[in-house]
């Protein structure tokens, strides 16, 4: 039997008790003789704010652990100094608020070589340590799409937040994520190029990983900014923006005019179309060089 290494790759920022749940978590996994994985931590935090919670946990466990910072305060710069540092011949990466499941690592390598693919991409679902405001629950706001495993993805559908994928799929001439989406856009930006080259990423619904949603999460300001900014980066993906501008010119003022109605329905229907708004309205004013919010 062949054997393989995977580095999981995480990038964190200021959340060093997020950090030591996803370590712990990741120490934990199970995987079959002839699969080996190590795990590279890079801080993006210029105060090395997670220096001691990885030191610590290096030194409980016999999974290879490299800590590194990145002072640039860029996701890409982050995301790309964890390649730098990465080992093996696959790749994973996972969030920092983020935690998975036991087989985590063994699913989607299973996956992968099944499927003779590129790359799977695995659920992301909420936990939430306390309970969380009925509208919160009742929108479904903290859920995301899920899929039937063998599914091939689309790279508009693809992230950073739980995947696998081979490492020799990676450019040599170029870093593998682009500086310019330093505040988020940067995996959709990655999907799309190594689509683009032909590779092909399918889903594991059973690789599960469970995102930590704090109580600032549920706050609508929160919802909102988020929206202004993934629509503002949107436009830095070339492919579509045209159509997705139109798109917003339409969608800008109809949501405005109904827009009143849906609180009339709920707050979870309010929030919905006022999320849908401010992902229009942040592509729109990022043409007009309006910059309302720089991070989420």
């Amino acid at each position: 039997m062949s054997s393989h290494h995977i580095s999981v790759c995480i990038c964190t920022f200021k959340r060093p008790e997020m950090l030591r749940r996803l370590l712990e978590a990741v120490g934990q996994q199970r995987v079959e003789t002839g699969l080996t994985f190590s795990i590279v931590v890079v801080d993006n935090d210029e105060t090395r704010s997670a220096e001691a919670v990885a030191v610590d946990f290096a030194r409980t466990t016999s999974i290879p652990v490299s800590y590194h910072c990145e002072t640039r305060r860029n996701i890409a710069f982050a995301r790309n100094l964890t390649i730098a540092h990465a080992s093996g011949d696959f790749i994973a990466f996972i969030d920092d608020d983020e935690f998975p499941v036991r087989d985590w690592l063994s699913l989607l390598f299973k996956t992968c070589q099944g499927q003779k693919v590129a790359g799977v991409l695995g659920p992301v679902r909420p936990h939430f340590d306390q309970p969380p405001p009925a509208w919160i629950l009742q929108g479904r706001f903290c859920e995301r799409p899920e899929y039937p495993t063998g599914t091939v993805m689309s790279w508009k559908e693809c992230r950073t937040g739980n995947v696998l994928f081979r490492k020799n799929i990676l450019p040599s001439d170029a870093p593998p994520f682009s500086p310019q989406f330093g505040n988020g856009g940067e995996d959709v930006d990655f999907f799309m190029r190594m689509s683009a080259l032909g590779h092909v990423f399918v889903w594991c619904n059973e690789a599960i990983a469970y995102e930590t949603v704090p109580c600032s999460r549920w706050k609508r300001s929160y919802m909102l900014k988020r929206a202004l900014l993934r629509g503002r980066n949107s436009l830095k993906v070339s492919q579509g923006r045209i159509v997705r501008v139109i798109k917003s010119l339409v969608a800008v003022p109809l949501y405005s005019i109904i827009l009143p109605f849906m609180l009339l329905l709920g707050q979870h229907r309010f929030m919905h179309y006022s999320i849908r708004l401010c992902d229009h309205l942040g592509r729109l004013l990022a043409i007009a060089r309006i910059n309302p919010v720089n991070e989420r």
